[in-house]
């Protein structure tokens, strides 16, 4: 068996044509434009790419973007001020702080500080709590990008079994909520699993998302199995998953690359959210 390549870029590519699409009957009813702002502190040279390409996607997709560089010796207080600023600007429907943050600021406090109803990246507690019980609320956009593939794979996912591996707040565990609502049977490994093998094989779905480059082996991998690798991984051979991407792709249905695979898609549900948001505060049935 030889997997299916998820391309990503063309879901991805596919998803921000829709959403510009609907951003011009957007702007026709509400006069103008849904905004994005994006705030860097520092000169991460990594955190300025995606900034970067955040901002052409935001403009292509016919969005405002706004975007805050502030220097790396930049206060928390400063940074504070700015996320008010935000919050009460009319013209601001999402705001995102990149991490990381520099070591002398408490990025929790920062998220925390951002209204809930404007947090596209879907960080806060509130929104956190939202996805918990199943509310309205703003998804991560990496786990909303991930389950967007496997839906696109499996007409439904009622009942198959998924394994999540790694356990952030940022994918896993929005990960493992959003795979709950769609009935999957979901169990969660990390790094005091016992035998994370074991439990990977018995998985229709595997989502991998524990940031060490090649951990999942492809003998781990249930034959025919959907694999989505979130992992980015710097090696003297370039970038790399958290798969063995050569290994499983000879026993999986389907699997994603790196790079090309998740990382296009959460950019594009990064805009999805944008445009969500605007509709909301403007009272606008949202086309999603």
């Amino acid at each position: 068996m030889t997997a299916t390549i998820i391309d990503g870029k063309a879901h991805a590519l596919a998803l921000r044509t829709r959403i510009a699409s609907h951003v011009a009957s957007f702007r026709a009813a509400a006069g103008r434009a849904p905004g994005l702002a994006v705030v860097l502190v520092g000169e991460d040279p990594a955190s300025a790419v995606y900034v970067r390409n955040k901002g052409k996607a935001t403009r292509d997709a016919g969005m405002e973007s706004f975007e805050h560089r502030l220097p790396a010796d930049t206060d928390a207080a400063t940074l504070l001020a700015l996320v008010a600023q935000l919050n009460a600007d009319p013209a601001v429907d999402g705001i995102l702080v990149q991490l990381p943050l520099p070591a002398h600021i408490d990025a929790g406090a920062v998220l925390l500080a951002i209204d809930p109803d404007k947090d596209v990246d879907g960080f806060h507690p509130v929104n956190a709590g939202r996805l918990a019980i199943g509310a309205d609320g703003f998804v991560p956009c990496t786990p909303l990008g991930c389950l967007m593939l496997l839906q696109d794979l499996h007409p439904s996912l009622s009942g198959m079994e998924a394994v999540v591996v790694g356990r952030s707040n940022i994918v896993g565990k929005p990960m493992a909520q959003l795979l709950l609502q769609q009935s999957c049977t979901v169990t969660i490994v990390h790094s005091r699993t016992r035998d994370v093998a074991a439990h990977l094989r018995r998985a229709d779905i595997v989502v991998a998302a524990v940031g060490i480059p090649h951990f999942i082996q492809g003998d781990w991998i249930k034959p025919g199995a959907s694999v989505i690798d979130v992992g980015i991984n710097r090696t003297d051979t370039g970038l790399v998953g958290d798969v063995d991407f050569a290994a499983a792709r000879a026993v999986a249905g389907a699997i994603t690359p790196v790079p090309g695979g998740v990382g296009p898609m959460t950019i594009a549900c990064l805009i999805r959210n944008t445009y969500a948001s605007a509709c909301r505060r403007e009272g606008i049935e949202a086309a999603l």
